[in-house]
């Protein structure tokens, strides 16, 4: 006969099964729901979210030409605009762990050609975590270096020129040489005569969408915007970093540690963590890792969080002229993942 025991052990097992197997299944829906919603946002994009190596939601909903109503695919490649800042720190370490570059040397040593005298004070470390205070090459500081945060592309400007001037390479080759390596062959650094799979980008005004016909991209700011991906080669690049693969452990404590705070509405409306070029945030218990990206009619959000081994990666062909709307679904989304079994303790141990 069977006890008593088993039947009540076994019941519930099953009860957790069911009760997970919904769980699991509600957040696909909210998602799918979220994406198809029109209102106040028409999601245009792509969704990857990866868990502990495998895909549990892959979507691509929308257009990569409106104007021709040409389908999305997974596969397509998007600018990620700001999350480029992220491979610009990972070049600047990599030159630090030969030796060739001090993080708190002043960036005079590296870019002679500066005139300003605050070139002898700013360090390399805070261009990385954006605490110098610079706001244009041939003005003062704005505030003194270390003592306050002023997010922007300069500094990643002045990163990839020292990186070019110790390596007596250009950002193009040094970066495509770091993708090659790490097998991210659907991701490039921009330019008007190679765009492969590269989608529209698109304004989009009130759920109406016009067509970015000239990107901002060029030469110059590759090191802070010009990275073009897809959500798949963005796993991969989130577990080469995130795992050990590209940086010694002390240099990727160094780019993940919070060095400064600051505040950004995808991670909370108080202020988190900033490392270089990576925001380190918490949310009920949650901890995570990651960066947004915004500009030239593409917005992208990469986040994750390393106790579940789970990637949130989003990638849109469109956005906001409401600054308010920056980035609604993705932030919509991380919300419901946050609130599911992909992060939370199984019901069953």
């Amino acid at each position: 006969m069977i006890s008593k025991k088993i039947i009540s052990a076994f019941l519930i097992f099953s009860l957790s099964v069911k009760v997970f197997s919904q769980t699991d299944k509600n957040w696909q829906n909210k998602i799918d729901s979220i994406i198809q919603i029109k209102q106040p946002v028409n999601f245009n994009g792509v969704v990857l979210i990866n868990k502990n190596g495998k895909t549990v939601y892959s979507k691509a909903f929308g257009f990569s030409n409106i104007e021709n109503k040409t389908r999305l695919k997974m596969n397509d490649q998007f600018e990620i605009m700001s999350n480029t800042k992220q491979i610009t720190s990972v070049l600047v370490l990599k030159q630090v762990e030969k030796g060739k570059i001090n993080l708190h040397a002043p960036i005079k040593k590296y870019l002679p050609e500066l005139k300003q005298t605050w070139a002898d004070s700013v360090t390399v470390h805070q261009l990385l975590n954006h605490t110098h205070g610079i706001v244009d090459v041939e003005k003062p500081l704005a505030f003194k270096p270390g003592t306050d945060f002023k997010y922007g592309n300069l500094s990643n400007i002045l990163l990839g020129k020292i990186v070019e001037n110790i390596s007596g390479k250009s950002y193009r080759e040094l970066a495509s040489k770091l993708f090659k390596q790490l097998k991210m062959n659907d991701t490039f650094c921009y330019s008007k005569n190679g765009k492969r799979n590269l989608v529209f980008g698109y304004i989009n005004k009130e759920n109406k969408f016009t067509k970015v016909e000239s990107s901002m991209i060029n030469d110059e700011n590759l090191p802070a915007d010009g990275v073009i991906s897809t959500v798949n080669d963005l796993v991969i690049w989130n577990n080469q970093l995130h795992k050990g693969k590209i940086l010694s452990r002390k240099s990727y404590q160094l780019m993940t540690s919070e060095s400064a705070k600051s505040q950004h509405d995808v991670f909370g409306k108080e202020k988190v963590g900033y490392g270089y070029n990576i925001r380190i945030a918490e949310t009920k218990g949650i901890q995570y890792l990651g960066h947004t990206g915004l500009g030239d009619g593409f917005s992208s959000m990469n986040i994750y969080v390393p106790k579940a081994d789970l990637h949130i990666i989003i990638l849109e062909n469109q956005m906001n002229k409401n600054s308010n709307l920056f980035y609604y679904t993705e932030k919509s989304i991380k919300n419901i993942v946050f609130e599911s079994e992909l992060v939370k303790p199984s019901l069953i141990h």
